[in-house]
Parts: structure tokens; sequence; C-alpha cells
């Protein structure tokens, strides 16, 4: 007979990688971390030279649950030799290539952790009380489950079986030399990674001679809104008002508060600027950022090797065509649930949307107390939901779930603002 797990945790991101080192030095919980890769990798497409998080060092895996835990980013720093070095640095935003280390450093202490287990299917033993996960390799049983497969890249419907070698900004680095041969990139998208990205290219213009267009459908290059009173939206007492509003109004709220979670740096968007003028100062550089541009359809010419791409100006309601050889969608992630998760459709919660409908615990099955959902609740928890710093809170919460007893002490009230009208009247 096989381990039975007290939970079985599928996919290891970051908030489920929390979750295991959170709960390694727990003797009453015995559970297991099942991963497709062959090891941690978090957006290794995106290693560019000098992108950093966008949250600081305090955001990582277990610090604002436990600030004692050995799995802490600054007793990584410690174990590499670099503490005193990151001290000196004085800036509280790990690199990205950093922060991915540090996760691989956490995940080789852990003994929860199997990598190379593709889940096949999930289904629920009635007779045991337990879910049974089949993988390429093995079955693994658990009283009860942890979602955290993460979010996969978003391709827009007018670009899906496109053909060519276009790409989306998780392989960019993957593909950055061949991309740079072209005589023409385009970059489709907004936020933090299509920032990035276009400054990187901008920065090379000159060496390779490409031409090189930025479109997006925003109106403008919008800041992540970063102030201190905005940050308070990432609180207890926010997930509270907000889970408690109509489903209709949360869903208007999402379409909303992106800017909250996935605008560009400030600092970038200075920086691009001043790329601009420094490279313009010998005469126009072959670039083009155009705003208010939505993309309609996309079409493919194998002989001339280009792409076509219609687009629509949203405010003058005017429609152009762009041609180009290379062509990047920086058009972000979306969470789709598992196709593994079928046969235990029943067991788990819709909302009207067709999306999990996630209870204030975390929970996403009938049961209120089964089945845990990492990430993937904008919808339910709003800006908090993909926040680094938010996924040690989030985990204080199923660990208390999951045992019954508060094991990390879970902040109940931080904010200053009340988010919702008075119990009385003032």
């Amino acid at each position: 007979m096989s381990t039975t797990y007290d939970f079985v945790g599928i996919g290891l991101g970051p908030y489920n990688l929390g979750l295991a080192c959170l709960t390694e030095p727990l003797d009453e919980l015995n559970g297991v971390f099942l991963e497709s890769k062959p090891d941690f990798e978090w957006h290794s497409g995106m290693f560019l030279d000098g992108a950093h998080l966008q949250t600081p060092f305090m955001s990582d895996l277990v610090t604002l649950a436990d600030p004692t835990s050995p799995y802490s980013f600054l007793n990584y720093l410690k174990e590499s030799g670099r503490l005193y070095s990151f001290y000196i640095r004085e800036n509280f935003y790990p690199l990205r290539t950093e922060y991915n280390d540090y996760c691989r450093w956490a995940a080789a202490k852990l003994t929860s952790v199997r990598f190379n287990e593709t889940v096949e299917t999930v289904e629920y033993d009635e007779a045991e009380e337990v879910y049974v996960v089949r993988t390429v390799d093995g079955v693994f049983r658990g009283r009860r489950l942890v979602l955290g497969t993460g979010t996969p890249p978003y391709i827009p419907e007018s670009c899906r079986d496109l053909g060519g070698d276009f790409l989306h900004n998780s392989r960019y680095m993957e593909h950055k030399a061949a991309l740079q041969a072209k005589e023409s990139i385009t970059l489709v998208g907004s936020g933090q990674s299509a920032a990035e990205i276009y400054y990187d290219l901008l920065s090379e213009i000159d060496v390779h001679g490409y031409r090189l267009d930025w479109v997006t459908r925003s109106p403008r290059f919008f800041p992540l809104e970063y102030t201190k009173l905005t940050l308070e939206m990432t609180s207890p007492e926010y997930i509270d008002y907000f889970h408690a509003l109509p489903e209709d109004t949360r869903y208007r709220l999402e379409t909303e508060q992106k800017g909250l979670f996935k605008g560009i740096d400030s600092e970038l968007i200075n920086a691009i600027f001043d790329l601009l003028y420094q490279k313009n100062l010998t005469g126009p550089v072959p670039t083009r950022l155009l705003t208010n541009s939505g993309l309609q359809s996309a079409s493919y010419d194998s002989e001339s090797g280009t792409y076509r791409l219609d687009l629509r100006h949203e405010e003058q309601g005017r429609d152009f065509t762009l041609t180009t050889e290379g062509l990047v969608l920086a058009t972000g992630y979306r969470y789709q649930p598992p196709a593994f998760l079928e046969p235990i459709r029943d067991r788990l919660r819709w909302d009207a949307h067709g999306r999990f409908d996630v209870a204030r615990n975390y929970s996403v099955d009938t049961t209120g107390n089964g089945v845990f959902l990492q990430n993937a609740g904008t919808h339910t928890h709003s800006i908090t939901s993909p926040d680094l710093g938010m996924g040690p809170y989030r985990n204080s919460w199923i660990v208390r779930e999951l045992l019954g007893r508060e094991v990390y002490p879970i902040e109940k009230a931080i904010a200053f603002q009340e988010f919702g009208a008075p119990e009385v009247s003032l």
C-alpha cells in the first residue's frame, strides 16, 4: 500500500515552494510536492541583465510568515557568501536571476519535493476519502490537494496557429539572437515584461540595424502604482472587503485594477525615455511606440517570412496595418484549470463565469477544506493573489486549514485605511 500523505501539492512555483518550506519543519504534517520539470525554474526566458523583482527581498518564500525560517532570502545570501555585498548594494529588490537561484537553493534543501513528476489525472477514492494523483511514473495519495500549477503564457486568439517563429515573451532570452538577426521586430503588449524587452532591444538597435516597434492597446505606458496607501490593498482587511463583494463587482474591479500589479516600474519608463533621447542625438532611430492600438487579426506569409498585423486605434477608430519579420507577444499569463482535474470536476466549486469559486480560506472544493488554490484568484482575492509578498500569508492560512491550528501567526489587521462603509454613521 502506497503512503497516504496529508496533502499533495501539484506544481512548484514560488507559492507551493514557499508552502513546502513552511511545512518542512512540521512533524505533524506529511506532504509531497510534484513538479513536472527536472528542477526549479521561474521565468527563465526573462532573465535580462539587471532585471529585478518589483517586490523587496522580504517578499521571499517564508519571511513574512516566519522571519526565523532557515529558508529565508537572507539566509540564502549568508550561505552564498553574499550577505555583506547585498547590504552594501543598498537595494531592496533582488535580481530576477538571483531570486530564481534562491528558490533552487531552497528546493534543494527540502525532502518533500519530487521533480520529473508529470501529473496525468487526479481522482477521488470515496471509500478511503483520499485524492489519488497519478503521474507518468507513479501514484500519490493525499487527503488534500494544493494546486500550484501557475498561469501559462497567454496567446491572443488572433495569433493562435499563426505559423512562423513568433514567440511569447516567456521565451525571449532563448530566441533573442535569432530575433535580432531580422530586419524588423514588433513587440505587442504592455506591462513590465514588454518594457524590459523593448529597452533591451532598443539598447542594441544600432548594433544590429533592425526596425523596432512597440504596440500596445493601452492609452499610455502605465507605471506600476506603488504608493504606500495603495500597497495597503495587499492587506488582510482588503482581502476581506474584496472577497465579500458581489461577484459581478469583483469581476469589474479585477479589470480596473490591472494597473496595480501589471504596470511598468516608473524607473524603467524613465530609462526608456532617456535611452530614446540619447540614441536620437545623432539622428532619428528606427523605432515607434504605438499606443491605443489593439491587435484585431494577424497573418503570416511564409514566402516573405513576414507577419501582417491588422490594428485598430481605439480612440480614433482608425484601422491600419503593420508588417514585421519578428514578432514578440508580451501578452501576459492566464490561468487555465489543468485538464488532470476533470475526473474531480464535480467536487470543485465554480462561479457564474466558469472560474474557480475561491473561498476566503483559499479552498475551491465543495467541502471547503480539501483542495486549495495558489494564485489564480484575482477575481476573488484581488491583487493579493499574484503578489509574492502575500504568498507567505496565504500559506499561513493553508497550513492552518491543514492542521486545524495556527502555526504561523496570521495578521488580521494592518491597514490604516478602511475599505468599506463604516458599520455605524459617524
